[in-house]
């Protein structure tokens, strides 16, 4: 049976709108825990500016994913791609920690929305048989955003200044906005359906994709090893005299881009199991070399190795959360998804902040290296309840 074809202009340009829209954000988000500390910030407030925008999100993506289930995809895109344009904008007009604080509770929901509505057209765009492989280089753009936009935001906070990277956040967000308008995006059958009939509102059951609650906790693990990373990197640069924090994410980002093509395919073959034990285990070794980092080049070794493990793990867990859902409910999957994301990582900020008053960061990263770790027994156990072959979702 020949394959359904999967690179239309709609899905290439879906891909570089969300790449432009996440380094817009992840440019932010290394640089506001070093920012928050410069204007005064207490360690705990550098953990509640990640948890209070990662709190938003979880709470606005039920939301979300049930309006998902009735109304189509452009519109609901662009207003959040807009809003997080607005939000952006909005950081340097104030230096008092509470009322970012406020401004990241509002950029939270406007991130929820915005990564709940895209990759669930992301979804709709991509043929069922092929969704490891569609999704993973959808997750690419995800993943490069999350990895190369905080060494560029680390570049210019370090060199110019907060200003200058808000404005090119802005810049790169209008170029998603421009490319979000000229897509073209599908709308389910079912979702019209529904619409003469609207499903009922539960918070709960637009919160949690029930088939999906596995992948979706090794997710929250696998982000909370992330998360350690993204808040103290920078911050633990300085404790070492490190120049090239940028490196990490630099090399990070180049192995992940090259190591996807091949893990999206393995993952429509073979399923997510061996993918995710062998990247977790190959995270951990990371992690490690991170803490014990004191050249440049051990940065390098870091970033790439990070890059092979995390970066193929994010879109086969992705993959993973909406290959045990119907397509009626992927809105809903993916709304979980991300929030195990932003879970993993806001309990990582919250969490550590508090650790980080009694230890070096080193140790913060050696600590949360054992989630990946956690994430690789869980994957183990799984895999041993698999009774039939993998099979792609049709």
């Amino acid at each position: 049976m020949p394959q359904p074809k999967l690179w239309t202009w709609p899905f290439i340009f879906l891909i570089l709108a969300n790449l432009f829209t996440f380094m817009s954000f992840q440019m932010l988000l290394p640089n506001l825990p070093p920012y928050i500390e410069s204007i005064g910030g207490s360690s705990l407030q550098i953990g509640l500016i990640t948890t209070t925008f990662a709190f938003a999100a979880i709470i606005i993506r039920p939301f979300i994913g049930h309006i998902l289930m009735t109304r189509p995809r452009k519109a609901l895109v662009l207003i959040g791609a807009g809003a997080l344009l607005i939000m952006t904008a909005l950081y340097p007009i104030t230096q008092i920690v509470v009322v970012l604080l406020v401004i990241r509770f509002i950029h939270g929901l406007a991130w929820g929305w915005s990564t709940t509505v895209n990759g669930t057209a992301a979804v709709d765009l991509v043929p069922r048989r092929r969704v490891g492989e569609g999704m993973g280089y959808f997750g690419l753009s995800v993943t490069v955003g999350m990895i190369m936009a905080p060494s560029l935001g680390i570049y210019l906070y370090q060199n110019y200044s907060f200003n200058l990277l808000i404005i090119i956040a802005i810049a790169l967000g209008l170029i998603a906005i421009a490319l979000f308008s000229v897509t073209s995006f599908v709308t389910p059958k079912q979702v019209y359906k529904n619409q003469e009939d609207p499903p009922r509102f539960s918070f709960t059951g637009s919160l949690i994709e029930k088939r999906s609650w596995y992948p979706a906790l090794v997710t929250i693990l696998n982000t909370f090893g992330y998360g350690s990373v993204v808040t103290y990197i920078v911050i633990f640069g300085n404790e070492q005299g490190l120049t090239g924090t940028f490196l990490f994410y630099f090399f990070n980002a180049l192995f992940a881009t090259i190591s996807r093509p091949i893990t999206g395919r393995y993952f429509d073959k073979r399923g997510p199991w061996k993918l995710i034990i062998i990247c977790s285990f190959v995270s951990f070794i990371a992690m490690w070399i991170l803490a014990l980092a004191s050249t440049n080049l051990h940065l390098v070794i870091a970033g790439a190795l990070f890059g092979i493990g995390f970066g193929s793990m994010m879109p086969a867990l992705q993959a993973w959360v909406i290959s045990k859902t119907t397509t009626e409910r992927s809105g809903i999957a993916n709304g979980m998804y991300y929030s195990s994301i932003d879970l993993g990582i806001g309990s990582s900020a919250l969490i550590l902040g508090f650790i980080y008053q009694f230890v070096t960061t080193a140790t913060l990263f050696k600590l949360s290296s054992f989630l990946f770790i956690i994430v690789m027994v869980l994957t183990v156990i799984d895999y041993r309840k698999q009774t039939e072959p993998w099979q792609a979702p049709q």
